[in-house]
């Protein structure tokens, strides 16, 4: 008699994103990914021409990950950092695009996977990591990296549900530009914070 292995999400976008969910709330943050809305106005303000390296934080089952990849250029690369090797394994079986890197780890390690990856700085970076909930101290390293890591003139692009997260950012960085995607469920807090 062959034994149950329990109820088993279907390996979906949808799927696979609330098994993530529902496994690890805190860190997935959301329980259905961001909307095509939230992604255009997030990505609008990114000078596309010159980035060579933009990276993502939490990218999940790759909701940013094409749009991002449509607008890179032929030598530019999309980093993604994921803590969830369930994720890791499905954006690697579903996005087959040379410019295209996902490594299974932490955002407090961005520095380290930029070096490894060839490059001395990160362009881009976004994020949708529910630092509102992380565990004490990971946000503020994460954070501190980030603000090493990005080059003069690059952003930290944020997404989020909690609008005291404004202040978490402003501790690295000055200039914080703000709107707000209610076509999205949530609606959702953006930031973009610059590196001056």
């Amino acid at each position: 008699m062959k034994r149950s292995r329990g109820f088993r999400f279907p390996r979906t976008a949808k799927g696979m994103f609330l098994s993530g969910f529902l496994k690890n709330p805190v860190m997935v943050g959301s329980i259905i990914p961001s909307s095509d809305r939230l992604i255009r106005k997030m990505l609008g303000r990114v000078d596309w021409q010159n980035t060579r390296l933009f990276v993502e934080y939490g990218p999940g089952v790759g909701t940013f990950c094409q749009p991002i990849l449509d607008k890179l250029a032929p030598d530019a690369m999309l980093l993604a950092i994921d803590t969830n090797p369930d994720f890791v394994a499905y954006l690697k079986e579903t996005i087959h695009d040379p410019r295209f890197h996902v490594v299974c780890g932490s955002a407090t390690d961005v520095e380290r996977f930029v070096a490894d990856a060839g490059f001395d700085h990160a362009d881009y970076i976004v994020s949708g990591l529910p630092f509102s909930t992380l565990p004490p101290g990971v946000g503020d390293q994460i954070l501190g990296a980030t603000h090493r890591v990005l080059r003069i003139g690059g952003a930290f692009l944020v997404y989020q549900y909690n609008p005291s997260v404004r202040n978490f950012i402003a501790r690295q960085f000055a200039r914080i530009d703000h709107a707000i995607e209610f076509w999205n469920v949530p609606p959702a807090q953006l930031w973009w914070a610059w590196k001056e």
